[in-house]
């Protein structure tokens, strides 16, 4: 039987706590959850109920963690399901797993692979959810300093009529970033020799501004651009991601979370919380290359899963403290607190 894995991050993070006096996580049903939550769950199930009826499937459930219980639980018992199971043909186990066993996965830096950085860094394409927009403005004539030029519609990542740029693709998300980059390298060079343009390759390490270099030679040459359109997107979204200021800031959250693992076994957790302390700073303190408030939330999430069970103590009692001080201040000296600070405040 076909195996489905779902990880179903609904409206929030962390399942609810049980009032007092309430039943406990492993008797929790849908009536525990807040009203938003329980909508979310009803339409999950109606969504996977009219999936596996389009495949004419006859499901059997698996649940991994309170909220996937009670979401496993819902569509056993959901009426138009038990009778499309009756009329089903064929077989298949579904897997649910909540999300927060893996919080450190969720948000962790993962190696180092230019397509995840691609999706993570530049701006996502109008009602996707893993496409991105790439200014395309580098392969016109349209002089802008406005990042956000919607008078050119913008590039995706998705080019299924490709060939070039599918295998282009697959580079990005199984090699390493220096090796990916190399690669639109070299997709581009023998595209440009294929139309004839005069270009020179170069050898040693790609720049964002040897491939910028490279994309001119198709600007004016509208049968090249069009044989090629796929190909050079995904070469302008690798540019604009090497260029983006957040992709610095990406390989910094790498090398903390590497350090903190290696440093974790050795070192209590207010030893580590101590050594974050002096890096949470107020909005007119930071710079560019400094975390902000919703990256220090992050790298805590990360630190607290990937620790533990941890000793509580008066040491770990005042290193909190004095976090959560930091921390609390930055977020008020905010100017604009973004859209998830204003949600979680």
């Amino acid at each position: 039987s076909a195996e489905l894995c779902l990880l179903p991050a609904l409206t929030t993070l962390l399942p609810p706590l049980p009032a007092p006096g309430a039943p406990g996580p492993a008797e929790a049903g849908l009536g525990a959850l807040p009203a938003e939550l329980r909508a979310a769950v009803r339409t999950l199930v109606g969504d996977l109920d009219a999936l596996f009826t389009a495949l004419g499937l006859r499901e059997e459930s698996f649940a991994v963690g309170t909220l996937s219980r009670v979401v496993a639980a819902e569509l056993a018992s959901y009426a138009p399901a038990r009778n499309r199971r009756r009329m089903a043909t064929s077989k298949a186990s579904i897997v649910f797993v909540d999300r927060t066993l893996d919080l450190a996965g969720a948000v962790g830096h993962h190696g180092d692979n230019l397509a995840e950085k691609i999706l993570s860094v530049l701006p996502k394409l109008p009602s996707h959810k893993t496409d991105v927009m790439v200014n395309m403005a580098e392969l016109t004539a349209l002089q802008t300093t406005d990042e956000t030029c919607s008078i050119i519609a913008p590039g995706c990542l998705s080019q299924p009529n490709d060939p070039a740029a599918k295998a282009l693709w697959e580079s990005f998300m199984n090699l390493k970033q220096k090796e990916a980059v190399m690669e639109a390298r070299r997709h581009l060079v023998e595209a440009a020799s294929r139309e004839n343009l005069p270009i020179k390759m170069s050898m040693g390490e790609v720049t964002p501004e040897q491939l910028s270099s490279y994309i001119q030679l198709f600007r004016n040459n509208l049968k090249a651009l069009e044989n090629h359109c796929g190909l050079l997107q995904l070469v302008v979204a690798t540019v604009q991601t090497l260029k983006h200021p957040q992709t610095s800031k990406w390989d910094n959250f790498l090398a903390f979370e590497r350090l903190l693992l290696q440093t974790i076994g050795e070192s209590e957790m207010p030893a580590v919380l101590n050594q974050l302390l002096p890096m949470i700073k107020s909005y007119n303190e930071r710079t560019k290359d400094d975390y902000t408030c919703e990256d220090f939330l992050v790298l805590l999430v990360y630190m607290y899963s990937v620790v533990g069970e941890i000793k509580s103590g008066k040491e770990l009692d005042a290193a909190e403290k004095e976090v959560k001080k930091a921390l609390v201040k930055a977020i008020c000296d905010e100017p604009e607190p973004s859209p998830l600070l204003q949600k979680i405040t």
